[in-house]
């Protein structure tokens, strides 16, 4: 489902580039009054539109105090963010706020307001008239898998999942060409945050927003980001590259260590089975059963579950499209080590 054109930002908050905004960090700096040494140091990045960027490390590594700096939630104290090439500096921060969207980890949602009045917010701030506010309220619920009996609930009345869904909804309200996210995942309990991980990779496939997400988990950084900016303490950029790079080429000890000895496995999750070196199917209906477009780490699972070396290979439309092996996975990892070939 392709967003409505009417669900675009008027006037002086618009940004040049509806559907998605390039984001452009210049040696940014920010200095909190008596602290001993800066939060942010000196940041340089950029963002293309239509990029989901990761700001990831450890605790005090002004991951979060970047994000807020773009909607000047904070104030920079030195350097300059650019948003399709205009000095955040140059707007209203209340105007700029709201042509982004932005969703938390606590979601934030207004307890005393519905579901539909929570998604409505931003738009009845931009005067947006009752008839296209009712008809964004459906189409962002149906885009988030939520039924419309959900409109007139109340947060109290929503699961953790639910809520956070919500909280997407209303951060995509008018439909903002850029989307801050802070740990928006992180409440929700590791079942549902695996599910909802996976939703929110499908629509912003359909979508394409820039998005900047901040969180402290490398595994959720990996499978989400387009690119990935891993920060060093005080705001010092170690490195910001692919998943696909910092798996294979950590910039150095401190980025090896940080994705984590088990980067064989984190690589997995990013090839997909229908990238593999399938063999012939051979008519054993025995065997698990994998969609071609399932991360290969999830395959093996199935198939470590299920006690076999095996798995039976369907495409989306369930036809049998060969077969994957254990050995096929082993000798995969195996010639990526040794630098003969990369994971798809």
């Amino acid at each position: 489902m392709t967003p409505p054109s009417t669900a675009q930002l008027e006037g002086p908050s618009a940004f040049p580039n509806q559907d998605a905004a390039t984001v452009e960090f210049r040696h940014v700096e920010k200095r909190y009054p008596g602290a001993r040494s800066p939060a942010i140091a000196d940041l340089s990045l950029e963002v293309a539109a239509g990029e989901l960027c990761v700001l990831v490390g450890p605790s005090g590594s002004g991951k979060t105090t970047a994000m807020r700096l773009v909607n000047r939630m904070i104030e920079l104290t030195g350097g300059d963010i650019l948003l399709d090439g205009r000095s955040v500096l140059a707007r209203d921060p209340a105007e700029l706020r709201r042509g982004i969207g932005y969703a938390i980890q606590q979601v934030g949602l207004f307890p005393h307001r519905t579901v539909a009045e929570n998604i409505a917010t931003v738009p009845k701030l931009l005067g947006w008239e009752r008839r296209r506010i009712d008809a964004r309220v459906s189409e962002l619920l149906e885009l988030l898998g939520l039924d419309v009996e959900f409109r007139d609930r109340y947060p109290a009345q929503l699961s953790g999942g639910q809520r956070q869904r919500v909280g997407v909804a209303r951060a995509l309200a008018a439909d903002p060409p850029l989307l801050l996210m802070d740990e928006p995942f992180g409440a929700v309990d590791p079942i549902a945050r695996e599910r909802i991980q996976g939703e929110f990779l499908e629509l912003q496939r359909r979508l394409r927003k820039t998005v900047l997400f901040v969180t402290h988990d490398i595994d959720e950084a990996i499978r989400l980001g387009d690119r990935v900016a891993i920060l060093r303490t005080g705001g010092v950029l170690a490195q910001y590259a692919s998943p696909q790079q910092l798996l294979m080429r950590p910039a150095d000890d401190f980025v090896a260590d940080f994705v984590g000895a088990d980067r064989a496995l984190k690589r997995l999750a990013l090839a997909r089975v229908g990238e593999m070196a399938l063999q012939p199917v051979h008519g054993d209906d025995d065997l698990p059963a994998v969609r071609a477009r399932m991360p290969v780490r999830e395959a093996l699972s199935e198939m470590l579950v299920a006690g076999a070396e095996e798995a039976l290979v369907r495409d989306d439309d369930g036809r049998p499209v060969g077969v994957l092996t254990v050995d096929a996975i082993g000798d995969m990892l195996a010639a990526e080590r040794r630098g003969e070939r990369a994971l798809p």
